[in-house]
């Protein structure tokens, strides 16, 4: 098994961060806040959403999000509507990479290598309806000169 820890943002639908584990763990939460902020240093004020999953409720996570001035806000318990488009990207990228293909995966490396391709497939490539007929990078780069 493998287990993808994905940030998604809610402006243009881009997985802006992630991390891949054999095994969820809190090193692979940290993993991918890590490579988040690397990004964006400026994050004061950013509502976080997640799930009730158990390495979210962890104090060094609680405290990780405070020191960077993020506020936490979790979904309610039981109701996946509140985390609707991460679930949503989650539903494309087993219909559209893994249903139907998942015998030419012979191992998990190979696996994590076509969801990594798949996630860059989606932010540069896979045009949106939503987003006006283009990607998520474009549609971020289109919205950050009109800003």
């Amino acid at each position: 098994k493998l287990y993808l820890s994905p940030i998604i943002d809610l402006h243009n639908c881009e997985i802006i961060s992630y991390s891949i584990s054999r095994s969820p763990n809190f090193k692979q939460t940290k993993d991918m806040l890590d490579k988040a902020f690397e990004k964006n240093q400026n994050l004061d004020g950013l509502i976080f959403q997640s799930d009730q999953g158990w390495q979210y409720q962890m104090e060094p996570y609680h405290r990780f999000l405070k020191d960077k001035g993020i506020i936490q806000s979790m979904s309610r318990k039981g109701n996946c509507l509140d985390n609707s488009p991460i679930e949503n990207f989650f539903g494309k990228m087993k219909n559209e990479m893994f249903y139907g293909h998942e015998y030419e995966f012979k191992t998990l490396d190979e696996l994590e290598i076509a969801m990594k391709g798949y996630i860059e497939y989606y932010n540069t490539k896979r045009i949106t309806v939503k987003l006006k007929g283009l990607t998520p990078v474009q549609y971020r780069n289109q919205s950050s000169l009109t800003a």
